[in-house]
């Protein structure tokens, strides 16, 4: 053991001066930022009713664009194509958060913050 070091004790690690952390931050809010944009752009695509009903999202959480097939449609059973619509949307998005969350996650996991 070092002189004046106590057990248990570790040398101290030279910090990094405010400027340099600055600099840092900026750095990864500009990467972040590229990220976004993107996730942005990408598209997601899910289906229900064995691809009865298509539905398309963007990274930004719109809908783009919703197909059904025809065969599907009965005016009988409305709630039927509903419930297919709902299905396909929420996995859609759902598929959009968790890409939008794997990348973000690529930029924040080095960092050791907790719920990232």
């Amino acid at each position: 053991m070092g002189k004046g070091m106590k057990a248990g004790k570790r040398p101290k690690q030279p910090k990094m001066n405010q400027a340099q952390q600055m600099q840092q931050m900026q750095a990864m809010q500009m990467e972040m930022e590229k990220v976004q944009a993107e996730i942005e752009e990408m598209e997601q695509t899910a289906s229900a009713g064995g691809g009865a009903v298509t539905v398309t999202v963007t990274g930004k959480k719109e809908i783009k664009d919703i197909q059904i097939k025809p065969d599907v449609v009965d005016p009988d059973d409305v709630e039927m194509l509903q419930d297919l619509i709902v299905a396909a949307t929420n996995e859609a998005l759902r598929q959009m958060e968790e890409i939008s969350q794997a990348e973000m996650g690529k930029l924040t996991s080095g960092l050791g913050i907790p719920g990232l």
